[in-house]
């Protein structure tokens, strides 16, 4: 009978009122005078329409008004809600629907697992889970899939892995989901990990598959596997849209190859401020800074507005290239041409733009006059690299003692007032700082370097002696130092100061984890082949001159992520210039 009213006037109404609310609260009030407004199948519609509508107090006076909801109505309405973010009013319409002693299906169950996955309700989550298990539903693949993107978002990993792995049937969106969730929290290696057994259980990848490995590609350098998914979506003929050519120009950019990048993002048949920007940030960890700002006024010549984060990356990009008038002037129009509010993170690029070119005093006094009020920890971490760098001990230490005010657990900036209190020859301030810091229970992150020899990644850490063949590494490293100090090399001794003990600093200096790396590069690939090298910190001031003499004694190209930017050996000189 109520399927007739699909061809009334009324519902004709609502369609033709669509998600307008006026319209629709006009049909609404004709519904109730011409007392059509308990029919299940208008009332229905118009919830769905005002969900629609993002009206979310109409909806709820809609629903509320209703005196006995049934399943079709609580599902829609939760569905619904879900689908366009309203969170937690689908979570209020689902625990209704349970004190109503209605049973969930898969779509509400599905649902409501998102809204706790938005919201990050892991206790909710686990309930609402149990109801899975309860109702019958643990074995459906939307319910499954689900549920692992919600133990992802919400941090639980474990969880996460333990419902894929249950999961009788294994959709190419359950893989993406887990694939995602390790790629999302860091774990890069495991989700290549899981993205070679997809394909190797015969499960093709879909174009959300691609985003996603890219991503993974990008975060952990391999330049492999990038170039395979960048063949596999040409070979699929996959539409290059916005999402998948600005994941493709990430991958290239972070693994190295910015003129691939380049060619990638000229090719895009359209492209947003997201992939003018992945672009501009490219050029700037290759410290192209020139390039960045050219392509930053190119897009706002082709009428793109800039967002934040393309002036994060054009500042960073001035800042790593000395570009300090430029770097001004681009401020200058996040201000007034934008009307942008400056965030921490342009207080950073200015800060250490400033501090790089030796502006230490501009520096400063920008901290003091524009940020004013509690800089953040970060604007004191550029300063203080910069009192480093130019040896300004004084204000190093001055600056060292705000960042210790506000961030006193941060093991990073003890040893930065530690390598200052060093070079300054103050060694009783170096042991007290390292007091301290036993005191605290504090350890410095411990550095490690990755190389990839066919296909394969390999890990070194400082002195590292782990791999079967680690006697023929060291001799072959002790043999390339020696070269390199026939060449001219001289051992940077001040930059391991305060990374450990007295006795092992001549140690630690020729076998950091970057110079092992390289050493296993060369001995394990051809001649003329160039080495890529990814660093999780900051490479130090004596890797940085010895990897100089390595290129040229072994007439390599070798090309070295560290955790700020991209710095490309050849012929005995760095692509930064030794600006970094």
């Amino acid at each position: 009978m109520e399927n007739k009213q699909h061809h009334s006037p009324a519902y004709r109404a609502l369609l033709l009122a669509g998600t307008r609310l006026k319209p629709l609260q006009q049909v609404h009030a004709h519904l109730i005078v011409s007392g059509s407004g308990r029919i299940r199948s208008l009332l229905t519609k118009l919830l769905s329409l005002a969900c629609a509508a993002a009206s979310i107090t109409y909806t709820r006076r809609l629903f509320f008004a209703i005196p006995v909801p049934d399943s079709f109505l609580f599902n829609t309405v939760i569905v619904k809600t879900s689908k366009l973010g309203f969170s937690i009013d689908s979570l209020l319409f689902y625990r209704r629907m349970i004190l109503s002693n209605i049973s969930p299906s898969n779509y509400t169950l599905t649902a409501v697992i998102k809204s706790c996955a938005d919201l990050s309700a892991l206790e909710v989550g686990r309930v609402i889970h149990g109801h899975v298990l309860a109702s019958g539903y643990d074995l459906d693949s939307h319910v499954q899939a689900a549920l692992v993107s919600f133990y992802a978002k919400a941090g639980d990993l474990g969880v996460a892995r333990k419902v894929f792995d249950k999961m009788p049937e294994r959709t190419v969106v359950a893989w993406n989901s887990m694939i995602s969730a390790y790629e999302q929290n860091g774990f890069a290696k495991q989700a290549i990990g899981l993205f070679y057994l997809m394909r190797d259980l015969g499960v093709e990848p879909d174009s959300a598959t691609c985003v996603i490995v890219l991503a993974a590609c990008a975060q952990s350098g391999d330049i492999g596997l990038g170039n395979w998914v960048h063949e596999y979506v040409v070979g699929q003929d996959f539409d290059v849209n916005v999402i998948l050519g600005t994941s493709l120009i990430n991958m290239y950019a972070r693994c190295g190859h910015v003129s691939r990048a380049r060619e990638v993002f000229d090719l895009m048949m359209e492209s947003n401020v997201v992939a003018w920007t992945a672009m501009i940030s490219g050029y700037g960890m290759h410290g192209y800074g020139t390039q960045a700002v050219e392509l930053f006024n190119q897009m706002r010549a082709h009428g793109l507005r800039p967002n934040r984060i393309t002036f994060v990356a054009v500042l960073s990009a001035c800042a790593h290239a000395g570009l300090v008038h430029e770097g001004r002037h681009v401020f200058a129009s996040m201000k007034q041409e934008y009307r942008l509010v400056p965030g921490v993170e342009h207080h950073v690029c200015m800060v250490d733009m400033f501090g790089r070119a030796g502006l230490l005093n501009e520096a400063y006094q920008f901290i003091k006059e524009v940020i004013r009020e509690k800089p953040a920890p970060a604007v004191w971490t550029a300063m203080l690299g910069a009192c480093k760098m130019h040896k300004n001990f004084d204000l190093g230490v001055e600056v060292a003692e705000h960042l210790l005010s506000v961030e006193p657990e941060n093991p990073g900036h003890y040893v930065m007032l530690s390598n200052i209190y060093a070079l300054a020859g103050r060694m009783d301030r170096v042991e007290m700082v390292r007091n301290m810091m036993i005191s605290k229970s504090l350890k410095k992150e411990v550095g490690y370097s990755t190389v990839e020899i066919d296909q394969r990644t390999y890990l070194f850490s400082m002195g590292d002696k782990s791999h079967p063949g680690t006697n023929q590494i060291y001799r072959y490293l002790d043999e390339l130092m020696s070269k390199c100090r026939e060449a001219g090399y001289v051992p940077e001794s001040e930059s391991v100061m305060h990374e450990v003990e007295e006795e092992e600093r001549e140690f630690a200096l020729r076998y950091h984890s970057e110079k092992l790396a390289i050493a296993f590069g060369l001995m394990k690939t051809s001649d003329g082949m160039a080495i890529r090298i990814v660093k999780n910190l900051r490479m130090c001031e004596d890797c940085h001159s010895a990897i100089k003499f390595i290129s040229v004694v072994a007439n390599r190209e070798i090309i070295v992520r560290d955790r700020l930017r991209f710095h490309h050996f050849k012929d005995g000189s760095c692509s930064c210039l030794d600006y970094w």
